[in-house]
């Protein structure tokens, strides 16, 4: 059955089921750094929280950056970084420069 045909309720029920298994694979991947995440897909954990926080606004809804980025991370930011996040090399900033720039 085409996405199309199904009642909005549903195609949202979905997409919401799809957000909370991105949302959970990401957190249960603590060895892959934003870093990597931007030069393989153009988008990181940070991205997802900030597209949460527009959403939110989008509805009226006041929702904070640090308190988006706890819902995406399982934790609050700071926390995570600590816990997880690794120096990024030459070849990683490399990459991520040329994919910013366009070349």
């Amino acid at each position: 059955m085409p996405a199309e045909t199904f009642d909005q309720a549903t195609r949202t029920e979905l997409e919401a089921a799809a957000f909370r298994r991105l949302v959970a694979h990401l957190r249960e991947r603590t060895d892959v750094q934003n870093i990597d995440l931007m030069n393989l897909a153009g988008f990181c954990r940070n991205c997802l929280s900030r597209w949460y926080r527009e959403a939110a606004e989008a509805r009226g809804l006041t929702l904070a950056d640090p308190d988006a980025r706890e819902i995406v991370y399982g934790m609050p930011y700071q926390e995570w970084q600590a816990k997880y996040q690794k120096e990024s090399n030459a070849g990683q900033r490399e990459a991520f420069a040329k994919a910013s720039t366009g070349h």
